[in-house]
């Protein structure tokens, strides 16, 4: 019997104020997380996410994919690009989608992962080994 998974495309929103929460809940103050003049003036196109706040949306995704926490295996990313976060009440989106690669022997589902927030990829190589619900 060949079993399939839906892995319907999840959409996060992330503003300034989630910045804030997570820096005071990470402890990681870095000013490219909160002011322009500081990330534009080390290069950066404008504040951008912390990355492993990027990462825990992805990882909030497969939870809910998986139906369980507990059940995500294991998961993988390369950070490729940040995610610039406008100080707008919209903030920026990051789209996450999944795809099925297979189906282990022991009853996993191994799922190639796509991020992307203004129309561009933010993760490269990520992966992730879950055992549904």
């Amino acid at each position: 019997m060949e079993r399939t998974l839906d892995l319907p495309e999840r959409t996060f929103r992330v503003t300034r104020l989630d910045l804030v929460k997570y820096a005071g809940a990470s402890g990681d103050f870095n000013p490219i997380h909160w002011s322009d003049r500081f990330a534009t003036s080390v290069g950066l196109p404008g504040v951008i996410a912390h990355g492993l706040l990027t990462m825990a949306l992805v990882g909030r995704a497969l939870t809910e994919w998986a139906g369980n926490p507990a059940g995500i295996v294991d998961f993988n990313v390369r950070f490729t690009r940040p995610v610039v976060v406008p100080d707008t009440d919209e903030g920026a989106e990051l789209v996450v989608r999944a795809a099925l690669r297979e189906w282990t022997d022991e009853g996993y589902a191994v799922l190639d992962i796509t991020a992307t927030s203004a129309g561009e990829k933010v993760l490269s190589q990520a992966r992730a080994t879950v055992r549904p619900a």
